[in-house]
């Protein structure tokens, strides 16, 4: 697993943008057929991510879609790593912090991102 996560990186990134809405959001995740995506904001920098279940908890807490935005949803400072860090680091990332998503980037610079599943399909032959 000396590996680097770039070999493994979706690099065609689907973002949103922090003002768009939860509606908006949810709609490009379905048209996507995503489970999360990276909030970027105008300058092109991630400032978090929105999954499936950030989602789930909004609607659960009875939030509207016309009314709440982007920035109100994703989880601030997502586990970002460099696209020369190892899969086993960012394997030991994720299973350390238990999280499923993980934004690539160098510097402010989204390069992209990886899920779970993305280490998971390594093993389908």
């Amino acid at each position: 697993m000396s590996q680097t996560i770039a070999s493994l990186m979706n690099r065609e990134v689907t973002q949103v943008g922090p003002d768009d809405t939860l509606q908006a959001v949810e709609a490009k995740l379905v048209a996507k057929g995503l489970s999360w995506v990276p909030v970027v904001d105008a300058s092109g920098v991630v400032m978090g991510v929105i999954s499936s279940a950030d989602l789930l908890r909004a609607h659960a807490e009875g939030k509207t879609a016309p009314k709440v935005s982007a920035w109100q949803l994703c989880t601030y400072k997502p586990v970002t790593v460099h696209p020369d860090a190892t899969l086993a680091e960012v394997a030991r990332l994720m299973t350390e912090g238990n999280i499923h998503h993980v934004v690539v980037a160098e510097g402010p610079n989204l390069k992209g991102v990886v899920s779970s599943l993305d280490f998971v399909r390594t093993f389908v032959v």
